[in-house]
């Protein structure tokens, strides 16, 4: 075909569709689409001439199958077929039409299509709302102020000894009390029937450490090595796993060993053991700058919290909800294929049905945040160089031990790098915000 044909022909789709766009809200968008009775035909011609190239019609060879044995055996599928086909081939002419960019799938309501007569139906779209930006200078933000005492640190010494701490077996009949570290084996009914994560197998607890359910540990005091115990306790109503919330269940407990915690000598033996240090001062130091660089990322973190929430709420927006559903799916995607080599399939889907709904509210904010910050990289023509790119790609390979042209290739490959240049951007636009920003410092709690 020549360049002039293809473009009367492309001249000529155009005109054979109708389109009506009419706005809902600032993200909703109804489409009415109308499609020329030609092309319809056209649509069911193409349709029917390769159904009898692969139709098998006893009484006809390959190929040979009259128009009308295909129409009365295959009409009904085939017209799901074309109209599903028109949809795919006319949506984008039609969403191109009325300038309309979708941030998710359109809903289509569509019947199906007769042969010579115009095809109508309508699409729900969703785009992007048109950001009006109304205050970012100068927004109210909160920092926690650092501090770091000598009682942080002894806590965290004291955390360090007990991790290095030797567990030594108590003698036979020696009744478990608190700080006794027991072994066990245990397996949990509700209702006489085992339930998905109610076993486990040499579970090792500290009596008094509240690591279980409440009432689990208290009734386990008194227990000897080698013997069984049954143990009733009840879920706490706002447990994470729904189906648990508020019931009583049965362990079955095997309580294999009794040991006492020995913690090591707190001298300066104690701080060349822990590594490059020469005495216990310096163990010492080096967990006040390690507490000290912690709190300082958490202040950040909470710094930025509050700088998102002041222009979020200093700058309303419409946030799609498709937008945010493919936001949720890709995060609960990730989150349960790190689960999913650990726990049952009925345990994962559970799981992913409680984050569902758990991390909706946040995800709706990360969301909005990203839309807000996109508007200020916009108005103040923040742009990510490729040198930013690369420096950051090359960061991240520094950080996972590989290869920059490793990871460069994985981030292209996966067609990741616009949404690695968007996120840094946002970055870049956050920065900007905070060194506006009126911060009030605040003391920890």
């Amino acid at each position: 075909m020549t360049e002039h044909a293809e473009k009367a022909n492309c001249e000529e789709k155009v005109q054979r569709l109708r389109v009506r766009a009419e706005r809902k809200s600032a993200v909703a968008h109804r489409i009415e689409i109308e499609v020329d009775a030609d092309r319809v035909s056209q649509a069911y011609e193409h349709a029917y001439r390769g159904l009898a190239k692969r139709a098998q019609v006893k009484g006809f060879r390959p190929g040979r199958v009259p128009r009308p044995v295909l129409e009365r055996i295959y009409g009904a599928s085939l017209g799901e077929e074309v109209e599903q086909q028109l949809v795919v081939e006319t949506l984008p002419e039609a969403l191109e039409q009325v300038g309309l960019r979708p941030v998710a799938e359109p809903h289509i309501h569509a019947s199906v299509p007769a042969v010579g007569a115009i095809f109508r139906y309508t699409a729900e779209v969703e785009t992007k709302p048109e950001v009006v930006l109304k205050e970012t200078r100068g927004l109210p933000a909160v920092r926690p102020r650092v501090e770091i005492s000598s009682e942080d640190v002894e806590r965290q010494l004291e955390a360090v000894r007990a991790r290095h701490a030797v567990f030594s077996e108590e003698p036979a009949q020696v009744l478990a009390v608190r700080g006794h570290v027991l072994t066990l084996d245990f397996v949990g009914h509700i209702e006489g029937k085992p339930f998905p994560g109610g076993q486990g197998k040499d579970l090792r607890v500290e009596l008094g450490s509240g690591e279980l359910l409440p009432g689990f540990e208290e009734q386990l005091i008194g227990s000897i090595a080698g013997t069984e115990r049954e143990i009733r306790v009840t879920f706490p109503e706002d447990y994470s796993r729904r189906e648990l919330a508020g019931r009583e269940a049965v362990f079955q407990t095997q309580v294999k060993a009794v040991q006492r915690r020995e913690l090591p000598a707190l001298d300066d033996d104690f701080a060349k053991d822990m590594g490059e240090f020469d005495s216990l001062v310096q163990l010492r130091e080096r967990i006040a700058a390690d507490l000290r660089q912690a709190r300082e990322r958490e202040a950040e973190q909470v710094f930025q919290r509050s700088l998102g929430d002041a222009l979020i709420e200093h700058n309303p927006v419409e946030v799609p909800p498709g937008l945010v559903e493919r936001a949720l799916e890709a995060r609960l995607r990730r989150a349960a294929r790190r689960l999913q080599r650990l726990v049952s399939e009925q345990a994962l889907a559970e799981q992913v049905a409680g984050w569902r709904e758990e991390w909706r509210s946040e995800v709706e904010r990360e969301v909005r945040l990203s839309l807000l910050l996109e508007a200020v990289a916009s108005q103040e023509r923040i742009v990510v160089e490729d040198a930013e790119l690369d420096a950051h790609l090359a960061k991240l390979a520094g950080e996972q031990g590989v290869e920059v042209a490793q990871i460069e290739k994985a981030y292209r490959e996966a067609d990741m790098l616009p949404s690695l240049r968007a996120e840094l951007m946002e970055e870049k636009a956050l920065a900007l915000l905070a060194g506006e920003a009126k911060v009030a410092a605040k003391a920890n709690t």
